[in-house]
């Protein structure tokens, strides 16, 4: 039995990272086309949906480049999904601040505003592409991940998925005080949990240390809140499953991202884990000081 065909568009903001992503995809044995018309979107399903057994894996690049065409991109979708070829659709995003920041150190000019500010540019960018975005199966926001991080969600994501009818969970922990993650489906503040921030001992290390797991977990608040959530997932992620959908991210957020959120997002990966789901840790702000 030959492998399912997958089918990756990757789109979104310039300068959030697509060309890493398309290459990293391409390490991965996906043939990989940048900057397609997005009108040649259904005659390259066609094309792939023939190919033979020996190419299974496709991915191309769809953004600003291709101009006021991008406003039909979900029209040339349907046509796709009509042929029996759903793309999985990554949205490469990042904040302003940061698309302004690698603009400035590239000195490179923006596809929507050539003659303009970079500022109009991402405003107008972001404009054009909200009709992709909001389809996005799975939102990759860098703006604070380096590009090791990248590689490897790409490599977990596309290299070790069992199939488009899959679904793989992220499961993130965060600091408010660096901004919630757009990408989370579902998001849970834990703040409100005792902090080992306020314990000299406890404060260098993180909530992956025993002795923190223990600290955050060990009193009937925690117990409640995660009986309550382990619930509500296991309600849930069928019914995520069933969409389809083929990606789904849980964060969870404490003040600075270290503590408390590491250890309940660990908890939450261990129990999805124990039903079977494909789960990937990613504890965004460990590393972060102050």
């Amino acid at each position: 039995m030959s492998d399912p065909l997958r089918f990756v568009l990757v789109s979104g903001l310039s300068g959030a990272g697509k060309g890493q992503a398309l290459r990293f995809l391409e390490d991965l044995g996906y043939y990989c086309v940048d900057n397609l018309p997005a009108p040649l979107i259904p005659t390259f399903a066609d094309l792939i949906r023939r190919a033979g057994p020996g190419k299974r894996r496709f991915a191309v690049c769809v953004d600003a480049r291709t101009g006021e065409d991008l406003r039909n991109v979900p029209g040339f979708l349907e046509e796709t999904s009509e042929m029996g070829i759903r793309p999985e659709i990554v949205f490469m995003d990042s904040s302003d601040a940061v698309l302004l920041h690698r603009y400035s150190e590239s000195r490179r000019r923006h596809p929507c505003a050539p003659a303009g500010s970079v500022e109009e540019g991402i405003r107008r960018e972001r404009e054009i592409l909200e009709p992709i975005r909001a389809r996005a199966d799975l939102l990759l926001d860098t703006s604070a991940s380096s590009v090791a991080e990248l590689r490897e969600h790409i490599a977990t994501v596309f290299l070790d998925k069992k199939g488009p009818g899959s679904l793989v969970i992220t499961v993130m922990s965060f600091g408010f005080k660096y901004g919630a993650p757009p990408e989370a489906e579902m998001l849970y503040d834990v703040r409100f949990l005792p902090n080992p921030h306020y314990d000299p001992e406890m404060r260098p290390s993180t909530g992956t240390d025993p002795a923190v797991r223990d600290y955050v977990l060990r009193n009937d608040d925690a117990r409640e809140f995660l009986e309550r959530i382990k619930n509500l997932l296991k309600f849930l992620m069928p019914r995520y499953a069933a969409e389809p959908k083929s990606y789904l991210t849980v964060a969870v957020g404490c003040t600075g991202g270290r503590h408390r959120s590491v250890a309940v997002a660990q908890e939450i990966a261990l129990f999805l884990r124990s039903l079977k789901y494909e789960v990937r840790v990613r504890h965004r702000d460990v590393g972060r000081e102050g």
